[in-house]
Parts: C-alpha cells; sequence; structure tokens
C-alpha cells in the first residue's frame, strides 16, 4: 500500500508540472518541453529538421515547421508539413501537409484571423494556410530567394518575407498578391514591429546590421549598426530597446533604437540560434544548438539568469514561451 501511495504521489506531482517552454530540437526531431525551473518533461516527435514553431492565439496548440534540412544551404527537396502539437496534453494532434510547398521555414499567425503564413525554400515562396482546415488556402511569389523568416502586419493585410538570399523584404499584399520589394543589407532574417506597428525592424545577417523600415512607405528609413550575424529580434515594452541574437559573435545583444548604437553585448557558450521574448517581456531565450542547450536571459539585468540542457544531439534551435 505504502509503494501504491508513493507511486501515485509521484504520478501526481508530475501531472501538476506545467511546461513554460516548448524547444523546437532540430537535429532529433523533436520538441521539448520544460518546466519553468529548467527540467526536461517531454520531447514530442515531429518531422525532420523542423526550424521555427509558433503558438495559436488561443494558447491550444504549437504549429511546427517541418523543413526537412539541417542548414539553410543544405541542397535536398525537403519537407512539405506543419506538425500541431496539442500544449495541453503535449502530444502532437496532426500535421498540415503543404503539398508541393516544400522546406517550410519562417511561420506566423495572425491573433484575430488565426491564419497561418509560412515560408519555403522549394520553391521560394509564402503560403497562407488555414490551420483549422488544415489546408493550404494560396501561394505567393516574394519575388526574391531564400524566403527566411515571415511576419503578418498588426492589421493582417500584408506578410514581411526576409528574402534571405537577395537582400530584400518583400511586403506582399495577401488580397492581390502585389510585392513591394524593400532593400536591405546581406541576409535579411528575423524582424520585429514598433508597438505601434509603423516601423519593422529586420535583422541583417550578413550586413551586421538592422533595416528601419517605415510600412506605409513601405521603404528603408535607416539602420542600426550591431555585431556579427544578427538573426532574430525582440522589442522592450517600452519600444526604446532592441535585443537579438549575435551568430558570429556568440553573443545576446541590446541597442538603443533613437541613438541606433548597440548598447551591451552577452557572451554566451557557443553560436545562438535564436531569439524569442517571454510573455511578460522580464527575458530572452536563445537556443544554442551545438551546446544542446537554451540560455535565458534576463532584460532588465542584461545578464544570463538560466541554462536549460537539453538531451544530448538533440540541437536546440528556438526556444517558444508558452503561455
Amino acid at each position: 500500500m505504502r509503494l501504491l501511495a508513493l507511486l501515485l504521489l509521484c504520478s501526481l506531482h508530475a501531472a501538476a508540472q506545467k511546461a513554460t517552454l516548448a524547444v523546437v530540437q532540430k537535429v532529433s526531431g523533436t520538441v521539448g518541453f520544460y518546466a519553468a525551473d529548467g527540467k526536461h518533461l517531454k520531447d514530442v516527435k515531429v518531422g525532420a529538421y523542423p526550424h521555427e514553431a509558433i503558438v495559436s492565439p488561443d494558447g491550444r496548440f504549437l504549429y511546427v515547421t517541418d523543413n526537412g534540412i539541417l542548414w539553410m544551404q543544405y541542397a535536398g527537396e525537403g519537407g512539405n508539413t506543419i506538425s500541431i502539437i496539442d500544449l495541453a496534453s503535449m502530444t502532437k494532434a496532426g500535421e498540415i501537409d503543404l503539398g508541393d510547398n516544400r522546406r517550410p521555414h519562417g511561420i506566423d499567425i495572425h491573433p484575430k484571423t488565426g491564419r497561418i503564413v509560412v515560408t519555403t525554400e522549394n520553391p521560394d515562396g509564402i503560403v497562407l494556410v488555414d490551420p483549422a482546415a488544415r489546408k493550404v488556402l494560396r501561394r505567393f511569389d516574394v519575388k526574391g530567394t531564400d524566403p527566411h523568416m515571415v511576419l503578418f502586419s498588426p492589421d493582417g493585410a500584408w506578410a514581411y518575407v526576409s528574402n534571405a538570399g537577395s537582400a530584400t523584404v518583400a511586403a506582399v499584399n495577401l488580397s492581390t498578391g502585389d510585392v513591394k520589394l524593400i532593400a536591405t543589407d546581406g541576409g535579411p532574417q528575423g524582424g520585429v514591429f514598433s508597438h505601434d506597428g509603423r516601423l519593422l525592424y529586420v535583422a541583417n545577417g550578413e550586413g551586421n546590421s538592422i533595416s528601419i523600415i517605415d510600412t506605409r512607405a513601405k521603404e528603408r528609413i535607416g539602420v542600426i549598426p550591431t555585431g556579427k550575424r544578427p538573426g532574430r529580434l525582440a522589442l522592450t515594452p517600452d519600444g526604446k530597446t532592441l535585443i537579438y541574437n549575435l551568430g558570429d559573435d556568440n553573443a545576446v545583444a541590446f541597442a538603443d533604437i533613437a541613438s541606433r548604437k548597440q548598447t551591451a553585448s552577452i557572451p554566451v557558450s557557443a553560436r545562438p540560434m535564436s531569439l524569442r521574448m517571454s510573455g511578460d517581456a522580464t527575458t530572452v531565450y536563445s537556443g544554442i544548438q551545438e551546446k544542446d542547450e537554451v540560455v535565458a536571459v534576463s532584460v532588465a539585468e542584461r545578464k544570463i539568469t538560466a541554462v536549460i540542457k537539453t538531451p544530448k544531439e538533440s540541437g536546440p534551435d528556438t526556444a517558444v514561451p508558452l503561455p
């Protein structure tokens, strides 16, 4: 009886633990779930070499791009699915077949419509997806090469796509399919909107800079110099500071928007692959693929506050804070 009671107590304790972070473990083709104290709770198998992920507006699902290729520059047909993870049960609930649109990478979801937009590398383009119906609604040309990351405009009318291979951001009108190309420095990647949506900041990995784009005029109006190879961006609640990973400096950095200067750089153990901000904006998380770890950096203190170990050879990329 004592053994049974102990087993029941352990089971109840495990069930009570809540996942606060979902990590896209690219090398192992899994999504790992982690508690607030960094404890590894569970892995869920998805497609080969997943890259990016986004939480549904209602907090029920995580959508994961099953790219099928480890590195963007590698050749190969790649995968053509988006895995759907049920966050409550931490299980795979299904997948969305993208048909001939292969190597999905960047992904965003609109908070009102619930529709998803995804970049594809084979062929180059983006697709608009209805996740409830699990089908592709339309494919769009992006007038460039290697579309990497994508963001819905706040009103959902446009998609902004970083054409990493052709140094442009494509502003795609999702009603007409019209495209306005906006010049950037080399290797544009992740972006973030100003809180009023009037500006878009885009990290230029090969340009060691951040482009400032006027979303009404659809043109670049400024540049913020950075360290080496910025990749993903977050914006502080006051709208004054950008936070980003520096892939070739092995660091997480901060830049003051008003002065257009990098103001701090926090070293990490190896190349940071990603950067996401927590819902309360107190912490940013960055996956360190080659070290099998995720670092947590305090926004206020500008220092590493935790290092979360992932399973050996899991290869963590995007770390997504959960609601």
